[in-house]
Order: structure tokens, then sequence, then C-alpha cells
């Protein structure tokens, strides 16, 4: 026969350990683990563990978006004003995207010019002026070479 500490227990509701709710599940104690860590247990978690709840480390970088224009809007646009030469910066754009068409040869100053919107402004005999280096040809650059030195 197998002695076990149960078999002194039968007939005992809570074979020794205090209250019946004590033992079941994880109740008594407000749930295991990290439960309730931002809920009952706040402060204690707080306390305990600092810097384990909030923002830190990495942070992206946020882009600029980009405020565009089509080309079938700059041409009105330029009927209304009645110039020949557009300066976007002045009516809040940044970048020239090629959808519609252009009947009047136009000077356009943008920051950015899709490659739509160059071939069809050059094709209507205007001309593109690029207020500020993209992004993209700075990147590309390659440093100039260094001269060599003879030793004699």
């Amino acid at each position: 026969m197998v002695s076990r500490k149960t078999s002194k227990y039968r007939g005992s509701r809570t074979h020794g350990c205090g209250s019946h709710k004590k033992r079941r599940g994880a109740g008594s104690r407000g749930g295991r683990g990290m439960t309730g860590a931002k809920a009952h247990r706040f402060v204690k978690f707080l306390k305990e563990k600092p810097g384990h709840i909030g923002k830190y480390g990495f942070k992206s970088k946020i882009r600029k978006k980009l405020k565009t224009i089509n080309l079938c809007e700059l041409q009105r646009l330029a009927d209304k004003s009645g110039k020949k030469e557009i300066k976007l910066r002045e009516h809040g754009y940044d970048k020239v995207l090629g959808k519609g068409n252009i009947s009047k040869p136009l000077t356009v100053h943008a920051d950015v010019f899709s490659a739509k919107a160059r071939e069809k402004l050059e094709a209507a005999g205007g001309k593109i002026v690029e207020t500020k280096a993209s992004v993209k040809e700075s990147s590309t650059e390659e440093p100039a070479p260094a001269e060599e030195t003879k030793t004699e």
C-alpha cells in the first residue's frame, strides 16, 4: 500500500490549506506572472521594474510629405495668373507630377519633378528649374578623386 499525505486529509474540505479559495487557480494572488502590470498592480510594477513601460531606444525618422501638383492643375494655375514663370514654393507646392497635358511653354521652379513631368514640360518647350537639390541626387554624388603625388 502506497502512503500519501492526501489520505490523511480525507474528509477535510481544504486538506490543510486554509480557505478553499486559496488553492484554486491564481485567484487570490490577482493572476499569474505579469498580470495586472498596467491595472491593479501598476504602482508595485513601477517600483519593482522602472523603465519597463514606455518608449526607449530607436526612433524612426519621419519623412516630410511633399505637397504635389499635377501638370493639368499647373496649366490652370498659369492661365489664372497669366505668367510664363511659376514659382511653386510661393503657391505651397514642392513636387510636380506628370498627370495631364500642358500646352504652353512654362518655366517652372520646384524642388522635385517626376520623370513624366520633365518629359511633358520639355516637349511643350518649357524649362525646369530645381530650387533644391533632391535627396536622390545628393546621395549618389561621388567624392572628387584625390590628386596623385609623384615621389622621386
